[in-house]
C-alpha cells in the first residue's frame, strides 16, 4: 500500500533543480504539496533522508542565503560547488547569499503538475 511520503517526493525535486540554478526549501515543500513543511525539507537535507546523491548544495533560504554550511564537509563546500557551477554567491550582512532573481529556479506550473504525476505514479 502506497501513500504520502514526504521524503520520496523530496528526493524527486531536489534531483530536478537544474544545474546551475537554487531552490528554496519552501519551494521544494510547495512542490511537494506541503507549502509549510519547509523546515522538514531542512531537516531531511541535513539528516541524509533524501539519499547521498542530492544536490543539497543548490538549497537556499527564502533570502537566498546559504544556511545549510553546518550539513557540509567544510564551511566554504556549499559556496564552491555553486560556483562551480556558475552561482554567484556573495557575502551580505547576514550570510553567504546567491541572487534568486538570476539563480533561483524558475520552475513551472507545468513542473508542478509533472511532479504530481510522477508521485501519483509512485504512489507517493
Amino acid at each position: 500500500m502506497g501513500g504520502f511520503d514526504f521524503y520520496k517526493r523530496a528526493r524527486i525535486v531536489c534531483l530536478a533543480i537544474p544545474y546551475g540554478n537554487v531552490a528554496s526549501y519552501g519551494q521544494i515543500a510547495l512542490l511537494c504539496g506541503k507549502p509549510k513543511n519547509a523546515r522538514q525539507v531542512g531537516y531531511a537535507l541535513n539528516r541524509g533522508r533524501l539519499g547521498d546523491d542530492i544536490p543539497a548544495f543548490r538549497v537556499v533560504n527564502s533570502r537566498g542565503i546559504l544556511s545549510g554550511a553546518a550539513s557540509f564537509e567544510t564551511a566554504d563546500m556549499q559556496k564552491l560547488l555553486l560556483e562551480k557551477e556558475g552561482v554567484e554567491v556573495e557575502y551580505a550582512e547576514d550570510g553567504l547569499r546567491v541572487d534568486l532573481g538570476r539563480f533561483g529556479w524558475k520552475n513551472t506550473i507545468d513542473d508542478a503538475l509533472r511532479f504530481q504525476e510522477i508521485f501519483k505514479s509512485q504512489g507517493i
